[in-house]
Formats: C-alpha cells, sequence, structure tokens
C-alpha cells in the first residue's frame, strides 16, 4: 500500500514539475516576445524622402518610450521611406518591414499581407466644397480645428498658359469638358494613390465616362514635391493631389521652385473629387515579430504619440493630427474605388 501511495506522489510531482516547467516556459517565450531587436517603419513619399526622414527621427524614441511602458524592450526602431507607394506595400507583404504608413488605397491593394490598425485624423480645412469656383473665391485655404477622418482630392491648374485658360474658364462658371482637360499636360502619382491617382480617375469616369488612362499628357512623379516644381516650371499645366498640399508647398512655391508670385496667386482649382478616408497604419501580416500582443501595443503608442504636443509636430509631416483604431471594413469603399479603377484601365 505505501508502494502505491509513494507512486502516486511520485506521479503528482512529476504532473506539477511538467506543469511548471511548461508555465516557465510559456513565461520566457512571453518574455521574447517582448523583446524586440529591431521594428521597422517606411512611410510612403507623399513628401521629399529627406525631409521625412529628418522629421520623423523623433518618433523613434517616441515609439520606444511607449512601447516600454508596456513592456517591450526595443533596441532599435528603423524609418525608411519607399521609392514609390508599391514598394511599401509590397515590403508590408514580403514582411521585410513591419509597420506601414500608407494610404487607403495602398492598404487594399496589399491587405493579402497587410492589416489596418489606425487611420489618421487630421485637421479639417476652411473648405469643403464640390465646387472648384468656390475654392478659388476664398483663397488661401486654410486649416480648421475641426478634426476629419476624411479628406478631398483637387484638380489643380498651374502657372501655364493652358493651366491658366482652364482656371479663367471655370471661374467664369463654364463647365470644362473632356477635350479640355486632354489639351493639357496632367502630373499624377503611382496608380495606388487616392488623391494622386485613384479619386482622380473616378472623377474622370463619373464626369466624361474617360479615365486617366484616356488623356493624351500624363506624367507621373515620384512626390509630390517634384509634381509642383513641374507645375511651378510650367512643364506640366494641372496636377491632382491632396486638398492641403498648396498649404504645405507654399513656402516652397517661392524659396524654392523660383515662383515671383505665391502659390494661391498662380494656381486655382478646377476640379474637386468625393472624399477619401484618411491614411493607415498598417502592419504586416508575414513580419516575424508581429502578433496580436503587439498590435494592441502599437496602436495605444501611436494613440498616446498623436495625443502629445511633441507628437504632432513629427506627425504633422502627414498632415495627420492624431489616430484612432480603425478596422478592415473602413475602407470597403475603397475596394469599389479600386475595382472600378481596374476595370477602367483594362478596358
Amino acid at each position: 500500500m505505501k508502494k502505491v501511495v509513494m507512486l502516486m506522489l511520485v506521479l503528482v510531482m512529476g504532473i506539477s514539475l511538467a506543469a511548471c516547467g511548461s508555465d516557465d516556459k510559456k513565461s520566457e517565450s512571453n518574455g521574447d516576445d517582448k523583446k524586440i531587436d529591431k521594428l521597422s517603419i517606411a512611410f510612403v513619399p507623399s513628401r521629399d524622402p529627406e525631409e521625412i526622414i529628418t522629421a520623423t527621427e523623433p518618433l523613434k524614441e517616441m515609439l520606444k518610450s511607449e512601447l516600454e511602458a508596456q513592456g517591450y524592450d526595443v533596441d532599435n526602431v528603423e524609418i525608411t521611406v519607399g521609392t514609390n507607394y508599391e514598394a511599401v506595400g509590397e515590403a508590408l507583404s514580403a514582411g521585410t518591414t513591419d509597420i506601414g504608413l500608407i494610404p487607403g488605397g495602398t492598404y487594399v491593394l496589399y491587405d493579402d499581407g497587410a492589416e489596418v490598425i489606425l487611420t489618421a485624423t487630421r485637421a479639417g480645412l476652411s473648405l469643403d466644397s464640390e465646387d472648384p469656383a468656390e475654392w478659388n473665391k476664398n483663397k488661401p485655404t486654410e486649416k480648421s480645428d475641426a478634426q476629419a477622418n476624411s479628406y478631398r482630392a483637387l484638380l489643380v491648374a498651374g502657372p501655364s498658359e493652358k493651366g491658366r485658360a482652364l482656371a479663367e474658364k471655370v471661374n467664369n462658371g463654364e463647365k470644362l469638358s473632356f477635350e479640355d482637360l486632354d489639351n493639357v499636360s496632367w502630373n499624377v502619382m503611382s496608380s495606388s494613390s487616392p488623391a494622386g491617382y485613384i479619386y482622380p480617375a473616378l472623377w474622370l469616369d463619373e464626369n466624361f465616362g474617360k479615365t486617366i488612362t484616356d488623356l493624351s499628357k500624363v506624367v507621373q512623379a515620384d512626390s509630390y514635391g517634384s509634381a509642383f516644381a513641374r507645375l511651378a516650371a510650367g512643364q506640366t499645366d494641372v496636377l491632382v493631389t491632396y486638398a492641403d498640399a498648396r498649404i504645405d508647398f507654399a513656402d516652397k512655391w517661392t524659396a524654392e521652385f523660383g515662383q515671383s508670385n505665391p502659390i494661391w496667386d498662380e494656381t486655382d482649382v478646377i476640379g474637386v473629387m468625393p472624399a477619401i478616408y484618411n491614411d493607415t497604419v498598417s502592419v504586416s501580416k508575414n513580419s516575424d515579430i508581429m502578433n496580436d500582443d503587439l498590435k494592441a501595443a502599437l496602436q495605444k503608442a501611436f494613440i498616446n504619440i498623436g495625443n502629445s504636443d511633441e507628437g504632432k509636430e513629427v506627425i504633422a509631416i502627414y498632415s495627420h493630427d492624431g489616430y484612432q483604431e480603425a478596422k478592415d471594413s473602413d475602407y470597403d469603399n475603397e475596394r469599389k474605388a479600386q475595382e472600378l479603377v481596374q476595370e477602367l484601365s483594362s478596358n
């Protein structure tokens, strides 16, 4: 009987030790999960890449500090700027970058390998009219205190002779024809850019039954900075851009692009696109370090950064003012837009 009791005790102790060992391993594993050698973040080149790198440098320590408060030990935060929008989407899909700050249009193209966790909020503007003449009557466009989770894309005419002719027509209350628009040189962004391609293509389809591929003269820019430089020089007549871009490039218009008059005097809005849902903070589904706990920690970290004065200064490079939690279905309308653009492009 004693032998039976002893055997049972040995078995119980063995099970207990095994359970403790399992718990120890689980605890050790959790500890390893919160030790991160490198956290990589990629930005799209909606501004000059060097300008983005410089402006976002403080984000590295902010993120490390915010994650540390949640139990994470991050050795290094690496920030890069993609050569174009697609490069960042591809990096997220491949798992070669952990986090991407990308537009909704880029996100839905790469949602097989990327997951949205946050959407940006940004200061609204003094104008939100669908009538381009209203934007021109009430220049300059200014920031407002109201926060917005969507924005407009605009078709902007520059100082070239053809650009001025279109602006005059719009400001006189005349409607533009497709022939008017086909007779000028356009500057667009890559095909996954909402403001720089997707919604302008939809606008052309809705108003003229045409799309960007139907235009005779189209130049694709690698950044909005280079697009505005071309517009100022008269190398292109019109460009498509986000609604507050002229605020962002007002100083460069005269200081770097060689213009003697303010941007508000030499440019006019000639087309207003439907509202576009804001940029995303997306994470890679194929990153070696990404899991649900880290995603939740990153959500909290970015929201806290966006709520701080120092953080607002950093994320202002993208006209972001803060962040709110997002879900995949928020971008269903963007998917519809992408599908239509792909249909139009394949015809």
